[in-house]
């Protein structure tokens, strides 16, 4: 989905940012950038809006922006890192079930 100010409105709801100030906005975008091209690396394409795994996609790039917005600062000493298991299940529910393209299949030859 492209960058626009529904998605901006989204983002700061789960976020729970009341009001973007000083440049927070271009931060906002990178980390919503930076997680969609993530699941792409990942192995998960956008799905269509509407369809059943588009929510559970935007539930995951939302809680990569949200991960990446807070830890926008350094990590402390003795700052665990943990992984989100909500996060992990989801990526790997969409990645078993991500439509496989016609040249994964042998198709055309």
């Amino acid at each position: 989905m492209a960058w626009d100010e529904g998605v901006s409105a989204a983002l700061m709801n789960y976020c729970r940012i009341d009001e973007l100030i000083d440049g927070d906005g271009d931060d906002l975008r990178e980390a919503y950038e930076s997680a969609v091209a993530y699941m792409a690396a990942a192995g998960v394409r956008e799905p269509e809006r509407g369809s059943e795994r588009y929510a559970q996609w935007m539930r995951c790039i939302k809680a990569l922006v949200l991960d990446d917005w807070d830890n926008r600062g350094t990590q402390t000493a003795g700052q665990a890192l943990a992984d989100n298991l909500a996060f992990r299940r989801r990526l790997n529910q969409l990645k078993l079930t991500e439509p496989v393209s016609d040249s994964d299949t042998g198709a055309g030859e």
